[in-house]
């Protein structure tokens, strides 16, 4: 018998490819995994209501916890993508892998997901699929279906979808971001209405929050310790009541199509604000710069679906070794909808208050008269390059519109 794992959801995609995956591409069974990244109890159950009636065995996978680990590897490469938390890319393997190890265990042959050729997430599910022996189906894509023709289907079928109705914006939503795209939003010059926002009020009032940090990996919040899906949690509610984590944004797609998106990540960005701010008290200035091109080559790889590449193993080691004294904590204040670091403290800190101060004199053996010698280096070259430019220039004779004397000899 021929088995294939559906990525399933219960909406309209997903809940279309149950009947094609065995009338078109005749497989004997489908069965459907959903994966739990922490979206709403809703969804579940709109995902095990669809499958009771499709006849549908469905597999529900608890990955918070591995999410969540994902999510602060993030903070600690202080990963964004264009300006914003990646969210829905960081899922997508922690989904995909879920979905294979289901589909190995209940002796599948082939993997499926409901993914457009547009989008980003069939390339996210599939470098990760695509490393096994199974065949990888995605019927969407394939047989290149649009919306009006899946819901004309549905209803000809009468599959247990509301006429494909998922309402005005698609949502995607995880322990770590919520995106909102469609509808009018794909509308540049379309200013969103408040109704699309559910994790952040609209901004007013104000309060401090403090992390705590061990080793880069965020551990408490205002001197509570709480595990990583439950700090995660309280941030969203707490940073979110303030309108802190709000991103409207034109993304350029992996496929090179840009894309208007709206974003919600209250604790993504108090722990990426909280983090960075502390990461400035202990690094030194060469590992700080060093440390921005691996954070930016980190990002661009968990935004293309690859965290499990060689090449992001190598930058987790570099990372890693940078957050052995990131341990301490930093305050940041919420207020307006924006998020700023007010505090930082760490044993850790590469920082002397004496020798900073302006009321000190000699501090181990420094004293400020020493710097004339550096000051007097400092620029040395350049001065020097800008006198030989100027001597250059003084040399080199001026060339007038009449041209040269002997202009006209010939």
């Amino acid at each position: 018998m021929e088995r294939v794992a559906l990525a399933f959801s219960g909406g309209l995609d997903t809940t279309v490819c149950v009947p094609l995956l065995e009338e078109e591409y005749g497989y004997d069974e489908v069965i459907g995994v959903t994966v739990d990244v922490g979206q709403p109890e809703e969804e579940f159950e709109e995902a095990e209501e669809t499958a009771e009636a499709l006849g549908l065995d469905n597999y529900v996978v608890d990955a918070k916890e591995e999410f969540a680990e994902t999510c602060f590897d993030a903070v600690k490469a202080n990963a964004t993508y264009q300006g914003y938390p990646l969210g829905t890319a960081l899922a997508r393997p922690v989904i995909a892998k879920a979905i294979m190890e289901v589909a190995e265990e209940q002796g599948c042959s082939a993997l499926a997901h409901g993914c457009t050729g547009k989008g980003n997430d069939q390339l996210r599910f599939e470098a990760v699929w695509r490393g096994s022996d199974m065949e990888v189906i995605a019927p969407v894509r394939e047989l290149g279906l649009t919306r009006e023709w899946e819901i004309e289907y549905a209803d000809e079928k009468d599959l247990p979808v509301e006429a494909g109705n998922e309402g005005v914006w698609s949502i995607d939503t995880n322990i770590w971001s919520r995106a909102v795209e469609g509808g009018e939003l794909e509308n540049p010059d379309y200013e969103p209405p408040e109704e699309i926002y559910d994790w952040t009020a609209e901004p007013e009032g104000e309060t401090t929050i403090e992390i705590g940090f061990e080793e880069g990996v965020p551990v408490s919040v205002d001197g509570e310790a709480m595990n990583p899906v439950e700090l995660i949690r309280h941030l969203n509610e707490y940073a979110g009541s303030y309108g802190v984590g709000r991103t409207d944004v034109m993304e350029d797609r992996m496929l090179g199509l840009k894309v208007r998106e709206n974003y919600e990540h209250p604790a993504a960005t108090v722990l990426l604000t909280a983090h960075q701010a502390l990461e400035d008290l202990v690094l030194t200035k060469g590992e700080r710069s060093f440390k921005k091109g691996i954070e930016h080559e980190w990002a661009e790889k968990a935004y293309q679906g690859l965290v499990f590449a060689p090449l992001v193993d190598a930058l987790d080691a570099f990372v890693d070794e940078t957050q052995d004294v990131v341990t301490g904590s930093a305050t940041v204040k919420v207020s307006g909808g924006n998020c700023r670091v007010v505090a930082r403290d760490s044993e850790f800190a590469v920082y002397s208050e004496e020798m900073a101060s302006f009321n000190t004199e000699t501090v181990a053996g420094i004293e400020q008269e020493d710097a004339t010698g550096v000051a007097k280096y400092h620029g040395l070259q350049e001065r020097l390059a800008n006198s030989v430019k100027a001597d250059l220039t003084e040399k080199t004779p001026a060339v007038t519109d009449g041209g040269s004397a002997d202009e006209g000899d010939e």
